[in-house]
């Protein structure tokens, strides 16, 4: 099985950044634990600042993957374009978002994605990704 992870902007500040919100882990430690214990997945990660270069990312990630887990992150609730790439591709993704948006500002509650997303996961850190992994794994996403 063959699983994308895409993160969207400042998500390459995770370990550096509001920590009582999003931890002190880097994403690249939490791959590396993640691999370790499922060795039998493929896992691809992209991470990216920029709108543009994620859609492009979700489009070839949407052909040749059996699932994506996608944070889009402040994208979430502008971006209509990734709502619409999410639409047009046939990789089923589950959206994550590792702290609780809906307990922070109230314009975190509106998303352009979560409606043509397989599902949602947002609050529960980093333990999300490895709870949509599991959802592939049980096919309950696809």
């Amino acid at each position: 099985m063959k699983i994308s992870i895409i993160n969207g902007p400042n998500l390459n500040l995770l370990g550096n950044r509001e920590n009582d919100i999003y931890g002190n882990r880097t994403f690249e430690s939490f791959m590396v634990e993640l691999s370790t214990a499922y060795p039998a997945i493929t896992f691809q990660y992209f991470q990216s600042n920029i709108e543009g270069e994620l859609i492009n990312e979700l489009q070839r990630a949407g052909k040749e993957c059996d699932g994506i887990i996608l944070n889009p992150a402040g994208y979430t609730h502008t971006s209509v374009a990734i709502g619409d790439t999410i639409a047009a591709i046939s990789a089923p993704v589950i959206e994550v978002h590792i702290s609780n948006i809906f307990s922070r500002e109230s314009f975190r509650t509106i998303s352009h994605v979560s409606a043509k997303a397989k599902g949602v996961i947002t609050g529960l850190g980093l333990k999300g990704y490895e709870l949509a992994l599991r959802c592939f794994l049980n096919k309950s996403a696809n």
